[in-house]
């Protein structure tokens, strides 16, 4: 057999694209079967976001993918990734060579089984568990967290939050300076959290002196039998969340929320503590739901990879997380 061809996929193949998957996967998934999905995740004006790997002229592996920022050379999440039965190594071989066929500086995903944790460790990437932080609102009693002890730090800081309404104030503002990676800009920022589909998310804008410093992105969630508040995103320097610590715990006070809590990766747990969290490890008694309509009362684990551990940060609405688990048709 020749060697495998590797080459992004050209827009008119999306229905290729979704009759393999499809006719590949275990089960039909939402992102690729929903329209509203598909268009938002996968497609950025003429462009198909999957690389795909060929041989003899037939389809054998595909990967979709998310960009981060509007570059050429965006950082992004990988989204789905699917092997016919029997190439698996050629699968990963369109992994590995992600970053040659995208531009892309960072490939990471959030999301991924545990069990192929080993094959992106195979490749020199990094895998590891997402970590879970929370923050009880100090009630007297809870309905939706199920805790048995009820840690609730002290929480400080001089930043306060200003709400940013629309995606034209977000322009205005433009992107703070931030050590870390995937590197978002305004682009993505309006269009994840002010055009994504179903969901209405808060974000709010930490400045000192009149100059940006970060941006928080959350929502609350309404189970029916109590709201959570849900940190999805955190835009900006990581060690400025203590100093941030009193203006969320505001926000979780007026929500009416039992609880905020934030699924987050390359967030030392020391730095969270500072900012009022609490960590909530695996095994752990406390039971803070993640699914929530209906809540579903167990932890939830994720696991992520990243090619570039060392600046890399994750949060809760990276990648294709923190949607609707709608039906796929």
């Amino acid at each position: 057999m020749s060697a495998p061809v590797l080459r992004l996929a050209r827009p008119d193949e999306a229905q290729k694209v979704v009759d393999f998957i499809n006719a590949n996967f275990d089960w039909r998934l939402p992102l690729v079967n929903r329209e509203e999905y598909f268009n938002f995740y996968y497609k950025s004006g003429e462009q198909l976001q999957f690389a795909l790997a060929e041989a003899e002229g037939a389809l054998v592996a595909v990967a979709g993918y998310i960009r981060a920022s509007n570059a050429p050379d965006a950082d992004i999440w990988v989204s789905v990734w699917v092997a016919a039965k029997g190439h698996n190594g050629v699968g990963l071989e369109l992994m590995d060579a992600l970053p040659t066929l995208t531009g892309a500086q960072v490939v990471a995903c959030n999301n991924i089984r545990p069990k192929t944790m080993a094959f992106y460790r195979f490749l020199g990437w990094y895998a590891d568990r997402v970590g879970h932080f929370y923050r009880l609102a100090g009630l007297p009693e809870y309905r939706l967290a199920r805790v048995t002890d009820a840690p609730v730090l002290p929480a400080g800081g001089d930043l306060t939050l200003e709400p940013v309404k629309s995606p034209e104030a977000l322009a205005a503002l433009g992107m703070p300076a931030s050590p870390h990676t995937p590197r978002k800009d305004v682009w993505y920022m309006q269009r994840r959290y002010f055009a994504f589909p179903h969901l209405t998310y808060s974000v709010y804008a930490a400045k000192a002196g009149g100059h940006l410093l970060a941006y928080l992105v959350c929502r609350v969630v309404d189970s029916g039998q109590g709201k959570a508040l849900r940190i999805a995103d955190f835009v900006g320097d990581t060690s400025l969340l203590p100093r941030l610590g009193a203006a969320i715990d505001g926000l979780l006070k007026q929500s009416g929320a039992e609880y905020a809590e934030c699924y987050c990766a390359g967030v030392d747990p020391a730095v969270m503590a500072a900012a009022g969290f609490s960590e909530r490890k695996e095994g752990d008694a406390n039971i803070l739901p993640n699914y929530l309509q209906p809540p579903l009362f167990e932890n939830t684990e994720y696991y992520y990879f990243t090619s570039d551990p060392d600046r890399f940060v994750l949060f809760k609405a990276d990648g294709d997380q923190d949607r609707p688990n709608l039906p796929a048709d």
